[in-house]
Order: C-alpha cells, then sequence, then structure tokens
C-alpha cells in the first residue's frame, strides 16, 4: 500500500465497508482531499463533508477505530508526513470561477494518480471491446457523457447503442441489447444520481450482463450494482456540478477499447477518407 497514492489508499481502507449515505459522504470527502485529511480536526472534517461532528467520530468507529483521533493517527502513518505546499492555501486570491477551475484541476490530478495502475481501465477496455452490441447508459446528468462516449465509440466499434433516455423502454432496450449478444454495458454515473439508473444496472447484472461503471466516488449509489468501478470526480464549486475528470475517464476508456479492437484503426482512416470525399469537415 505504501507506493500508491493517498487516494488510492483511502479508497483501500473504504473497500468492502457498510457505509451508510453520510458515512459515504464523509468517505467521498477524504478522498477528494487525500492529502490534506491526515491534518485534519473532526470537526474540520465535519465542515468539509457537510456532517455533524459525531458522525465523523462514528464513521471513525465503523472503520475500526476507538475514535476519529486513532484514524488520523493511522492516516499519518501511511500518507505523506506534511500536507502538500500550496494545496488549499490562498484560495482567497482566487475568485469564484478561478477556483472552480482549480477545483477540476485537482480532480484531474487525482485521476492521474488512479491510472497509475492501468489495470482496471485495461480489463474495462477488453470487456467493451468484446460486447457486440455495445450498451451506453447515461441518464440525466450524465447523458452528455453517454453521448459523446457513444459518438466515438461508432468509430471504432461495430455496435454501439446508447441508452440516454429513461422510462418504461429502458429494461426493453437492455433486453434487446442481451439478446443480441451483447454482454457487457458502461454507465456513467453523476450526481445527482437517478433510482432509474440504479435499478437498471441491479437489472442487466440480472440478465447476465458485466457492468462496467465510471462515477463520481467510489461510494456512488452505483457501486453495490458494478462489476468494475472507475471513480473520477465532480467540480461543486459552481451551480451545477462540472465533470471534466469524467469526460476525460471516458476518452481514456476509448483509449484502452481500441487496444482490443484489431480493426479500430482501419475504421478510423475509412472514416477519414469518407468524410474527406463528403467534404464534411472545413479545414
Amino acid at each position: 500500500m505504501s507506493g500508491s497514492s493517498p487516494a488510492a489508499r483511502l479508497q483501500q481502507l473504504f473497500e468492502g465497508r457498510r457505509l451508510t449515505p453520510t458515512q459515504r459522504r464523509i468517505a467521498h470527502s477524504m478522498v477528494r482531499r487525500a492529502r490534506d485529511v491526515p491534518f485534519l480536526s473532526s470537526v474540520e472534517l465535519a465542515e468539509l463533508a457537510g456532517v455533524s461532528q459525531p458522525s465523523v467520530t462514528r464513521f471513525a468507529v465503523a472503520l475500526g477505530f476507538d475514535g476519529y483521533p486513532a484514524l488520523r493517527k493511522h492516516l499519518r502513518e501511511v500518507a505523506p508526513t506534511e500536507p502538500v505546499a500550496g494545496d488549499g492555501d490562498g484560495d482567497d486570491a482566487y475568485n469564484e470561477y478561478q477556483q472552480a477551475v482549480l477545483g477540476e484541476i485537482e480532480n484531474l490530478r487525482h485521476l492521474a494518480e488512479l491510472l497509475a495502475d492501468p489495470g482496471p481501465v485495461e480489463r474495462a477496455g477488453r470487456l467493451l471491446a468484446a460486447s457486440r452490441p455495445l450498451p451506453v447508459l447515461g441518464l440525466r446528468a450524465a447523458s452528455s457523457q453517454a453521448r459523446g462516449f457513444g459518438y466515438f465509440a461508432a468509430k471504432v466499434h461495430p455496435d454501439v447503442r446508447v441508452l440516454d433516455e429513461g422510462g418504461s423502454m429502458l429494461r426493453d432496450r437492455i433486453d434487446a441489447a442481451r439478446r443480441a449478444g451483447a454482454s457487457a454495458l458502461i454507465c456513467f454515473a453523476l450526481p445527482r444520481h437517478p433510482r432509474e439508473v440504479v435499478d437498471a444496472l441491479a437489472y442487466a447484472q440480472e440478465q447476465g450482463m458485466t457492468v462496467v461503471s465510471v462515477a463520481d466516488s467510489a461510494f456512488a449509489p452505483v457501486a453495490k450494482y458494478s462489476d468494475l468501478l472507475i471513480p473520477a470526480a465532480v467540480g461543486t464549486g459552481l451551480a451545477f456540478d462540472t465533470a471534466c475528470a469524467p469526460m476525460l475517464l471516458g476518452r481514456v476508456l476509448l483509449e484502452a477499447m481500441c487496444d482490443d479492437l484489431p480493426d479500430a484503426q482501419a475504421r478510423l482512416e475509412e472514416f477519414d477518407a469518407g468524410a474527406a470525399v463528403r467534404g464534411l469537415f472545413v479545414e
């Protein structure tokens, strides 16, 4: 565990724990501020997560510690000995728009640390490349992520089916994909998480499909119904969440999928040739 990033070490600490929604919120906040958490008091962590101080104490106990001081002591033993210089310092010097951008930069930094281990992404790429057809699920706030992924995936994958509308036909479309041979489904899940997405993933698993999820947290509601979940945090500094990290992770998964599609490059070249003949793009 010593060679992994602070965020990865925290996620390993939480893995396999049955956490309440409030505790998942605390865990999510800790992962997002992984470098700072060993130096925060229980009151400061409570303020960061938007919960009560007793909730932080109960959270530490749920993880098997005598209390929050014991949890913090453990984190200091496995984390850097001092906060990263400039991390969170001088925020008052930036306006709210700049702070939103800096928050997204931090989310991307966490994603880069997570990708130090390429294993999960490579596994996801193999699963997605092998599924014919490939359903891509994303509702409400995540619908644009699903459509963007589906747009590019269709250039290299022979049968991509974007599921970006809910309602009574969603299960029908999952059934149709499964009957056609789909072995996996990729889901983009962003807050606020629609109950319909959770139900759809549970149903897909019941039908024997492997679920790959891109979610804002390893503790998102879809985690229970995901065979492979790769987290990418969203920015919360503006009135509406920003999702640069989930979008980038989607492109990374596309790259991994292309690596397992032997004719991916040929398909791209064929598209480019056709686009040139049609004059599809202006130079």
